[in-house]
């Protein structure tokens, strides 16, 4: 099946089979190892991408889907940690070894879009499906709640 989206703000057509998931495709057709697969079963968080702005699991998106979709990975968020969650991240020390890192990053992005002013029990809820063995999620709260309040005061 022919399938054309949008990528990272780019283009793309690729030829792949209805079924085929867009993790997949990412990854090993299109290069873009930043979206991991942790558990291929979208409990876990680690594959998410943004798909017209809404944090979505693609390991559990089939790529018919996503026909004349944008998509935005982690590397098309920002390049060299530039994006403001990014950075965010970085300062507060919230991320360790990574692999959940990109799929946090995004639907934090996703989630600031929606409610630009959350408490910290909302950040925990919004972040539920995504899951982390290493930070404990202290510092990934709040590098989210400093990014939130960063241009503004506190509420």
């Amino acid at each position: 099946m022919r399938i054309q989206f949008e990528l990272n703000g780019q283009p793309v057509e690729i030829d792949q089979p209805p079924m085929a998931r867009l993790v997949d495709v990412l990854r090993i057709e299109l290069g873009l190892t930043g979206t991991k697969e942790g558990c291929g079963e979208g409990e876990c968080g680690a594959c998410t991408v943004l798909m017209n702005g809404e944090a979505v699991n693609s390991c559990l998106l089939p790529i018919c889907q996503v026909q004349g979709a944008s998509i935005t990975t982690i590397e098309g968020l920002g390049q060299m940690a530039d994006h403001p969650m990014q950075k965010s991240f970085l300062e507060h020390g919230a991320v360790q070894c990574g692999f959940c890192t990109p799929g946090l990053i995004l639907s934090s992005t996703a989630f600031l879009k929606e409610n630009p002013n959350p408490t910290r029990a909302e950040i925990r809820r919004a972040l539920a499906g995504n899951l982390c063995r290493c930070t404990g999620y202290q510092k990934i709260i709040n590098a989210v709640y400093d990014e939130a309040f960063a241009k503004g005061e506190e509420k």
